[in-house]
């Protein structure tokens, strides 16, 4: 198994198509149908109960039984656990290097994804090949279950490309900067799939700071009214930049479904299991022409908001140190060793792997070109600008003032 091939295989659909591939008879779906309403029953957001957090894999690595989510998982394998487990430690160690690169001045900047490896892998691998993810800028897992190479989210935080893949390839959008935009792009592009009559579904990431945007609540009235096949998963990490959810709403994320007349579910997000197996039954109520959901995954931003952030100013080392004992990979980890799911020798070959990609990463990242730092000029105005054109000149004699004689 080497990196490379790992860069640019399709999504595993071991982890999400068995259950989702059989729904395109007829009687499948009606049998998705009645789950997924058992599901929504239970589910707190369409009771209005107190919050109710979906989990199971406990913070100690203990299996605990689910009579609604436990079917979702059935099919999961050893082997299935083991992949799992792996993509979480390697987009870890790709996330910790492109912080690494960013402190040595090699990006411009970086969003870390440190803690929530559990919800976005959990949730990557229950798309189908079929289905369309709609991005942030901080999926860097679900990007790497989507057969994104990393190093072309590289680029794009180096300044050297606007987003480096083709979506069509990957069925996965490019990075959306401005906050909750792709919400309303993702349940246009559900719009559409229902209209065409296929049988795939559309996702759409976000975070709690993005769910106090308008263009989500847009996206949520727009998918509940035209009963659009999409899934809004919500990555709640429990600060918007240096904003607590307690200051951003009244009630527990997931219940705003509600209002809008669609089902919401919370997840424990550091729970990959869970986060799985809550996919999934979402994603088949979407295909089954249930409509949308609401997935908020309970997790935590371990790191800083982006590496221009510091943490350290607004949130205390004991409400980290809490999380950190709930990290999501620690807790697959000690379940494949307890039930004998992975051995040693595993172990040992994955350290290995994610030596080799955090060095291909280093390697891709320094190989890159300087970004043209004078593009920002360009296109300011569809025809040019008398005002733009000075300050491109004097910006330009700046930079070469940085240049010896030398020519350095």
């Amino acid at each position: 198994m080497t990196v490379e091939s790992t860069a640019a295989r399709k999504p595993r659909r071991s982890a999400g198509t068995k259950s989702a591939a059989s729904a395109s008879t007829t009687g499948t779906k009606s049998a998705a149908s009645k789950r997924a309403g058992a599901a929504a029953k239970k589910s707190p957001g369409a009771t209005g109960g107190e919050p109710e957090l979906i989990q199971l894999l406990t913070p100690e690595g203990e299996r605990v039984q689910d009579a609604t989510y436990d079917p979702y998982i059935a099919d999961i394998t050893s082997e299935d656990l083991r992949g799992l487990y792996r993509d979480m430690v390697l987009s870890r160690r790709f996330d910790a290097e492109a912080t690494s690169l960013q402190r040595q001045g090699e990006l411009g900047l970086w969003a870390s994804m440190l803690g929530q490896e559990a919800a976005q892998i959990g949730s990557g691998r229950a798309t189908r090949d079929d289905d369309y993810v709609f991005p942030t800028y901080r999926e860097h897992g679900v990007a790497w279950c989507r057969g994104v190479d990393p190093t072309n989210l590289l680029g794009m935080f180096r300044g050297v490309n606007n987003g480096g893949w083709d979506p069509n390839s990957n069925n996965f959008h490019l990075y959306t900067i401005v906050i909750g935009s792709q919400t309303l792009h993702a349940t246009g592009y559900a719009m559409g799939v229902a209209k065409d009559g296929a049988d795939s579904a559309v996702i759409a990431y976000f975070g709690d700071g993005a769910s106090s945007q308008g263009d989500v609540l847009e996206a949520f009235n727009f998918g509940a009214v035209y009963n659009a096949p999409v899934v809004f998963f919500c990555q709640n990490n429990q600060w918007a930049i240096s904003e607590p959810t307690e200051r951003q709403m009244r009630v527990p994320l997931y219940q705003r479904a509600q209002g809008f007349g669609f089902p919401g579910v919370r997840v424990d997000g550091n729970d990959v299991l869970a986060s799985l197996a809550v996919t999934r039954w979402a994603l088949e109520r979407a295909r089954s022409g249930e409509g949308p959901t609401l997935v908020e995954a309970f997790t935590y931003r371990m790191g800083a908001h982006t590496t221009s952030d510091d943490p350290t100013k607004y949130r205390a080392d004991e409400e980290r140190e809490a999380w950190e004992a709930k990290d999501p990979i620690l807790r697959l980890r000690t379940y494949l060793e307890a039930a004998n799911h992975a051995d040693e020798a595993f172990f040992a070959e994955l350290e290995a792997e994610s030596e080799t990609l955090g060095k291909r990463v280093r390697d891709a990242v320094r190989a890159m070109p300087d970004p043209d730092s004078l593009a920002i000029f360009e296109h300011a105005y569809a025809d040019g600008h008398a005002l733009v054109d000075e300050e491109r000149a004097q910006f330009a004699a700046y930079q070469a003032s940085f240049v010896d004689e030398g020519g350095n």
